[in-house]
Parts: structure tokens; C-alpha cells; sequence
């Protein structure tokens, strides 16, 4: 796990440099202090799904190739089974695993995400696009701004990521909510 981690950091700053983009640059349009952006190129750990889509997305790759180093090739349909989504893990308590990964050109991105329970108050992210989150097992109390919603099995919310936002698990349960992001 730990190399395969490093080689995203990797990628992202091959893709970087290929780009002609300063570490200063980037760290500044991904809304980050340059000693956090440093640290993702250096060791790939702990760099925010949302970061990934955007570095994704500004680099003219799919988010598959930053994480896996393959470039996705479908460009008619992508059939995924339940519990073939590619696994993304990216930080403690939460489980991603994308959708779509084998679809090129996407504009969104489909996420499948198990949330382990938790009291602790939900890690606040922004980013550009749009964002939907739909619950499908469990409990998730979404944070978005200053309001708390409490979302349930069907229940689902549409908002703006560019205001502060996360999400947990409440309950003795994991949770399990898709989301789509779409910049």
C-alpha cells in the first residue's frame, strides 16, 4: 500500500512537471499550504479524492490514471458488478471505490464510499464542480457550511463544493452513500 501511495505522488508530479506547472502553482490553485502539496508529490498519502479529480481534470487525464497509472479506454458504456468498483483508499475511516474506472472523457465521477462509524466531527473539503451524494445503507450526517443534515437509506442531497463539506457515519454501523462529483 505504501507503494503504490508513493506512485501516485509520483504521478502527480511527473504530470506537473510535464505541464509546466510550479508545486507553488498548483498547491495555490488546489487551495493548500505548499508544504501539504509537497508532501502529497513526496509520499502520494492522505491527498483528497476531490484534490485527485481536480489535478485530474487540469492535467487532461482521467482520475483512473492518476491512481492507477493505466488510462481508462471505454468510450461506449462501463458495466461494473457490485464489489468490482476499483478500490481507492484514501483516508482513515473512509472507503472509496470508483465507479467508472475503465470510462474515458468522463464529466463526472462516481464514487461508491463506505464510511466507518464515528463521533468525530466530519473532515471539512472544498472543491469546484458540483457534488450528489445518495445514501444507501446506514446513517450519514453530511456537513455542508455551518448546516448538519442527517441523510438515511434513499435520502439524498445535491449541493455547491466549493463550501466547506464532509461527511460521517453516525451510528454502530458502516455507512454506505454514492457520490458523484462533476467539475
Amino acid at each position: 500500500m505504501v507503494q503504490e501511495l508513493a506512485d501516485i505522488g509520483l504521478r502527480i508530479q511527473g504530470l506537473r512537471e510535464a505541464c509546466d506547472v510550479t508545486q507553488e502553482e498548483m498547491a495555490q490553485e488546489l487551495g493548500v499550504d505548499l508544504a501539504v502539496y509537497q508532501e502529497w508529490e513526496a509520499t502520494g498519502q492522505d491527498v483528497p479524492i476531490s484534490a485527485i479529480y481536480h489535478m485530474a481534470h487540469h492535467f487532461g487525464v482521467e482520475f483512473t490514471e492518476i491512481l492507477t497509472g493505466t488510462a481508462a479506454k471505454l468510450e461506449t458504456y462501463h458495466v461494473v458488478k457490485n464489489g468490482e468498483g476499483r478500490e481507492v483508499d484514501r483516508y482513515p475511516g473512509y472507503h472509496f471505490e470508483d465507479l467508472a474506472w475503465r470510462y474515458s472523457g468522463k464529466i463526472m465521477q462516481p464514487l461508491l464510499v463506505v464510511l466507518e462509524p464515528s463521533v468525530e466531527a466530519a473532515e471539512l473539503v472544498t472543491h469546484t464542480g458540483q457534488e450528489f451524494n445518495l445514501v444507501l445503507d446506514g446513517t450519514v450526517v453530511v456537513t455542508w457550511g455551518d448546516k448538519e443534515f442527517e441523510l438515511e437509506a434513499g435520502d439524498c442531497i445535491y449541493f455547491n463544493p466549493q463550501y466547506p463539506h464532509g461527511q460521517r457515519c453516525k451510528g454502530d454501523k458502516p455507512a454506505r452513500f454514492v457520490t458523484i462529483i462533476a467539475e
